[in-house]
């Protein structure tokens, strides 16, 4: 444990907020610029006396649930946390449980791709977030439960009256990297009810995944093209690059055609008229 960084450190990001940006009041003048340290104490539910001595570098080592307590107070990114935790000399462990959230920036990024279908998708193969194209050429996601957003239940367990996973020409490739990057998320996630619920059932419906899961393989192959049968403008056939976002073990997954292709016209088509029906009886 290095008391005098630890200190340092906590006394740094406390004075980099402003009570304001914490919905706190601020009434009366202030001598140093930041958050006073009973302030800090306060949103972390701690004794202000013990986090004076953490900052004076005179307090035993903190325990995981002060820190944890300590950089949500402080308003600390994944990596300000894992420096918080290294200078307490308690380095943080794997994450229990997947990343859910997705980042500001990676959502905004979603809404400046117009001529991709994109999809943000979790470890677990959730779609987390999505843009309009992509709703337009795969489903609309808003539409259906969280639950049945995930590809991986698309691609055992699918349902009578919607197509499998979409239509795409890939489905045995596919199947195999879900077994496959499954099997390695558990070994990262050993804890996480979603991910374990979600196995279970994919085992328990599938017999071709559990069979597969038996393997315990765990590379993975990239694709590089796939087609999807849409039900409107027939075949469309689109090139995939996948982009990790490494802080939150997501991928963001972007279908692209190539230019000046018939398939690129389909997606501009598919960009105009976004989910609605194509598709008129008779």
């Amino acid at each position: 444990m290095d008391q005098v960084e630890l200190g340092a450190f906590l006394r740094s990001r406390r004075e980099r907020l402003t009570p304001a940006a914490l919905g706190l009041p601020d009434h009366a003048r202030r001598r140093t610029p930041g958050l006073r340290r009973e302030e800090v104490a306060q949103l972390a539910h701690i004794s202000t006396e013990y986090y004076t001595r953490l900052e004076q570098a005179r307090a035993p080592r903190p325990s995981r649930e002060v820190l944890a307590a300590l950089a949500r107070a402080l308003r600390l990114d994944d990596a300000e946390r894992d420096h918080l935790h290294h200078l307490a000399g308690t380095p943080p462990g794997p994450p229990s449980a997947l990343r859910r959230d997705v980042r500001d920036s990676v959502l905004d990024l979603l809404e400046r791709l117009p001529g991709a279908a994109a999809v943000v998708t979790s470890a677990a193969f959730d779609v987390l977030a999505w843009n309009d194209l992509a709703a337009a050429l795969m489903e609309d996601f808003s539409a259906v439960a969280p639950r049945e957003r995930n590809l991986a239940r698309r691609a055992f367990l699918p349902e009578p009256d919607r197509p499998v996973l979409y239509g795409v020409d890939d489905l045995a490739a596919f199947r195999a990297r879900v077994v496959r990057r499954l099997r390695a998320a558990t070994g990262r996630y050993p804890d996480d009810p979603g991910l374990r619920a979600l196995v279970a059932d994919l085992r328990a419906g599938s017999a071709e995944f559990e069979a597969a899961w038996a393997a315990r393989e765990v590379a993975d192959e990239p694709t590089l093209t796939k087609t999807f049968a849409h039900p409107a403008v027939g075949p469309v056939t689109v090139r995939c690059d996948v982009l990790g976002v490494a802080d939150r073990d997501q991928q963001l997954v972007v279908h692209t055609a190539a230019p000046g292709s018939r398939d690129e016209e389909l997606l501009r088509l598919l960009a105009v008229v976004g989910t609605q029906r194509l598709l008129t009886p008779g």
